[in-house]
């Protein structure tokens, strides 16, 4: 398949042009949005941007500048890249934003996409007291986003991040080096709970995998490109959730809370336990599935979580 030509390196000069053009493309071809873009017009800027090594919020005086050449035909291969092979844009640019932060990725780990973004920039208020957060724990952590963003909200807290993945351990600690956080977020190879210190945490989040193995298969190639241990969560999409849930009591604090997302298999999970009192979160910038525990309450509904496994 051939997108690009010698008529549109020729034609097209600016880039207001070229995001238009790939654009345009994007939405003829059908590429699959959802990897932190919601529009065609969305994927394009920041393709075209980050080729250009311009910020992301450049002013529009700018879009009417002229690229050379060279520009343009780099452009227009990552353009037909991102059309051709399916992958999402992150992992040709190596580049996601998460909570305002740039993080690298690549295919060693899932474009970093989650609503608790939002939480995490509302230093998860009302259902903490900032000031008494010390300890905040991460588990399945890929490319150590929510880690590195909840270090920033909460500069005196120490974070733990844990993944199970060597290899998206080693793009976690791209990140953490370069954000230069190496003295306040601890990394750890683990199995959730299994390896980690015995002390309270304040805040335990978690974006595990949840996406049960049916739907997982039927879900678009730009999916598929990320890695599979991200997603998978056994038959119904809650294997890890439930253990996160059995196990995390002796992990949090007194006044502690425990916030998971769960994304698609929210009302799995609401249905398998129709008396626990999970608080669903809203967002106002889009997304759900994350739900919010306090410490009494994970502590309250132990035995049933634990009985579930």
């Amino acid at each position: 398949m051939t997108i690009t030509g010698p008529d549109v390196i020729t034609t097209l000069s600016s880039i207001r042009d070229y995001i238009r053009w790939a654009a345009s493309r994007f939405a003829e071809h059908k590429v699959f949005l959802g990897h932190g873009t919601v529009t065609p017009l969305d994927e394009a800027a920041a393709i075209v941007l980050h080729t250009l090594h311009q910020p992301y919020d450049l002013a529009d005086s700018y879009l009417d500048s002229v690229l050379t050449l060279a520009e343009r035909q780099q452009v227009a291969e990552l353009v037909e890249r991102r059309i051709v092979e399916r992958k999402p844009s992150a992992y040709l640019t190596h580049e996601a934003l998460f909570a305002g932060l740039s993080f690298y990725v690549d295919e060693r780990v899932l474009v970093p996409r989650s609503p608790i973004a939002e939480l995490i920039a509302e230093r998860f208020e009302p259902w903490v007291d900032e000031t008494q957060v010390f300890n905040i724990l991460d588990l399945c952590t890929g490319s150590a986003c929510i880690a590195i963003a909840c270090a920033y909200a909460f500069p005196e807290a120490q974070v733990d991040a844990v993944e199970l993945s060597d290899a998206a351990l080693a793009v976690a600690r791209i990140n953490v080096d370069k954000h230069q956080l190496a003295e306040q977020v601890e990394l750890y190879q683990s199995d959730l709970f299994e390896k980690l210190p015995a002390k309270p945490y304040d805040i335990i989040v978690s974006n595990p995998p949840y996406v049960a193995i049916a739907e997982w298969e039927s879900l678009p190639p730009e999916f598929h490109a990320e890695p599979a241990l991200g997603f998978k969560g056994g038959e119904h999409g809650l294997d890890l959730v439930l253990r996160i849930l059995a196990d995390a009591e002796g992990y949090l604090a007194e006044h502690g809370i425990l916030v998971v997302e769960v994304g698609s298999s929210a009302q799995t999970l609401q249905d398998m336990f129709p008396e626990v009192p999970f608080h669903w979160l809203e967002f106002e910038r889009g997304g759900d599935g994350v739900f919010l525990l306090t410490a009494a309450q994970v502590s309250a509904y132990h035995q049933l979580f634990t009985n579930a496994l």
